[in-house]
């Protein structure tokens, strides 16, 4: 049976750690940002699966896919709040601002 391999980030202090579980061995490295962390991921794939050319990595932030989804993008965009940084008609939080005032 195929097994995906588990990449699960951390955060400790200013500095992440990543740590990658395929086929019963691990490998740990730390980055001083997610997206260095990310890259560093790949590396330990690599390492650990090098003949392997079919491979699928599920990528965890303290083992929430869709967090590690959301931290990693938001860190990749450059932005400080996904949520803020979404346009105020765009948001689902906020009532729509009303129409124009017709003119007579």
């Amino acid at each position: 049976m195929y097994e995906p391999i588990l990449a699960n980030y951390t955060a400790r202090g200013t500095d992440w750690t990543v740590e990658v579980k395929a086929k019963g061995q691990t490998k740990t490295a730390t980055a001083p940002d997610l997206v260095t962390a990310r890259e560093r991921a790949d590396t330990l794939v690599e390492e650990l699966l090098a003949n392997d050319k079919k491979r699928t990595v599920v990528h965890t932030l303290d083992g929430d896919a869709v967090g590690f989804t959301a931290a990693y993008l938001t860190a990749r965009l450059g932005l400080d709040n996904p949520v803020t940084a979404i346009p105020t008609q765009a948001r689902t939080d906020k009532a729509p601002a009303p129409p124009p005032a017709a003119m007579a």
